[in-house]
């Protein structure tokens, strides 16, 4: 675990850079800079590791559980620097994970030719914010968009249900949604807003928002955790803030 530590010891830098970007509908996304105190060593840490497919869930690529202390000190440093812009006031639980997108577009499951959600939560009490910290210097690997719903939430709901329902070619016929990763506007979700992906930067969202990746140059892709496209996520389950 050294690997991850500066020479204070420390997983998280004690002063980075935090700035809140307003997205539509009183939503915000809280971008820092500088946050690792080590990503360098995190990343070679990574690259010693054997990632592997997910198993319960679609992601376009491999993931390494992150050890149990670090997500630990991420609920840390989101309650510091993001929770209460996001609306969250207590952390519930939390997890986090090491993500190598690798798949080419030609390969993308159907599932993931559009924007998603990271949860849906029927209890309005609580917040499920997530985050993205990139861990990569080449910013043509792509940062994170998100997305504003064109149609009602009742199509929206069923377009996405279809798309775990149906085949790939039936569901791109019946949705007009080509295959590969979304890139922009389509006939059901418009782009909002863009973060770039810089090294060592950590993005903070709520995650019943739509977003995606950005693949603008998937031949960039690696299963090389030194060349490709590595990152931190984290998950942080809240109480939401009094209305």
């Amino acid at each position: 675990m050294t690997e991850w530590l500066d020479a204070e010891g420390r997983f998280f830098h004690p002063e980075p850079s935090v700035r809140v970007v307003p997205l539509p509908h009183g939503s915000h996304c809280v971008v820092v800079d500088n946050a690792l105190a080590n990503p360098e060593g995190v990343r070679q840490w990574a690259a010693s590791q054997a990632f592997r497919p997910p198993t319960h869930f679609p992601y376009p690529g491999l993931v390494l559980d992150a050890p149990k202390v670090l997500g630990e000190r991420m609920a840390d440093f989101f309650a510091e620097h993001a929770r209460a812009p996001l609306g969250g006031r207590r952390t519930l639980h939390q997890e986090a994970r090491l993500s190598l997108l690798n798949t080419p577009p030609e390969a993308l499951d159907h599932r993931l030719w559009l924007c998603h959600r990271d949860v849906v939560l029927v209890d309005r009490s609580l917040l499920c914010a997530a985050s993205v910290l990139y861990l990569f210097h080449d910013p043509a690997l792509g940062g994170t968009s998100f997305y504003r719903p064109l149609r009602d939430p009742q199509e929206i709901d069923r377009v996405l249900e279809d798309s775990f329902k149906l085949d790939g070619p039936t569901f791109s016929a019946r949705y007009g949604v080509e295959p590969g990763y979304m890139k922009g506007d389509n006939a059901h979700f418009a782009r909002v807003a863009r973060v770039l992906a810089v090294w060592n930067r950590a993005i903070f969202y709520d995650g019943s928002l739509f977003h995606s990746p950005d693949v603008d140059q998937p031949a960039l892709l690696s299963s090389d955790a030194l060349r490709g496209r590595l990152t931190l996520n984290g998950f942080f389950t809240c109480k939401r803030q009094a209305a």
